[in-house]
């Protein structure tokens, strides 16, 4: 590597322009609060059209109070397949799930959700494994690594899961929902025992990697999830915040010579991952 920050990913080549949509166009849903951020419309559209499918995928705004009743509205749809689940939505959609995955049902959050043919969801949560392929991918391999993960909510736990699954040192994981970490480090006790640790405050000292997995930073005004200059050099700063694509966590921390790892590599690496659990046909990559 020439520079201590990786770069982002290479600009694609031209997606061909998606089909118009008509009365026979099957429908994928994204539902967040805030939703103005998801990036995933603009990665799995093109998808759909390289491919050929008529379908469309579009953001759907739910607050936390109202997100039962439009998961019950949408799986009314008869022509809506499948829905991508964000923030603050993921631990209640695995709870709302009829099926679960085991990445699901050890992390306690769900970020895919795919019509059952006799009615409900089963459910997936691909954010971890996107994460880790991508670090893999940029040069950042987890394996034997002290991680030091701010965040045990929805993402925050599936990261913790892939993590762990990729043979990482040790983790630990902070959250001011004190009852969250708990309850997530005694899921991941019953597959990885003495593995990861709830830490009182983050573990900044001595980590290879320091992950933001909660929602610090998508608002200007956010304050930092954690202080980078409290890291050692070399230490790998990973965002899993996708807009802006450069947070302002990751800016101080390559303003101080430190390695960083945007958000939107997590969201391209789940694509074949998507692809598959929505059967739309055969991976790009083995």
């Amino acid at each position: 590597m020439t520079s201590p920050t990786s770069s982002s990913p290479a600009p694609a080549t031209p997606a061909p322009a998606t089909r118009p949509v008509g009365g026979a166009t099957r429908l994928y849903a994204v539902i967040g609060d805030p939703v103005a951020q998801v990036q995933a419309p603009s990665l799995l559209n093109p998808l759909f059209a390289r491919l050929g499918i008529d379908a469309v995928l579009v953001p759907v705004h739910a607050r936390p109070a109202d997100f039962a009743t439009v998961l019950r509205g949408l799986a009314a749809i008869v022509n809506l397949d499948g829905i991508l689940v964000t923030i603050p939505h993921k631990v209640a959609a695995c709870v709302l799930a009829t099926e679960r995955s085991p990445a699901a049902r050890i992390s306690g959050s769900a970020n895919v959700l795919r019509r059952l043919p006799g009615g409900g969801w089963l459910a997936d949560n691909f954010d971890g494994a996107g994460f880790v392929h991508g670090l893999t991918a940029t040069g950042h391999p987890v394996r034997g690594r002290r991680v030091a993960l701010m965040g045990a909510g929805g993402a925050g736990s599936a990261i913790a899961v892939a993590l762990l699954d990729a043979g990482c040192g040790p983790l630990s994981v902070y959250d001011p929902d004190r009852t969250k970490c708990v309850q997530l480090l005694a899921r991941l006790d019953e597959h990885w025992p003495g593995r990861a640790i709830a830490a009182a405050e983050p573990a900044l000292g001595d980590a290879d990697l320091a992950v933001n997995a909660t929602p610090l930073g998508l608002r200007p005004g956010d304050p930092l999830p954690f202080p980078p200059d409290a890291l050692p050099a070399g230490c790998v700063v990973a965002d899993i915040i996708m807009k802006p694509p450069r947070t302002r966590l990751l800016e101080a921390a390559s303003a101080l010579g430190l390695p960083t790892h945007p958000g939107i590599h997590m969201l391209a690496h789940q694509l074949d991952l998507y692809r598959s659990f929505f059967e739309l046909g055969p991976a790009d990559h083995a």
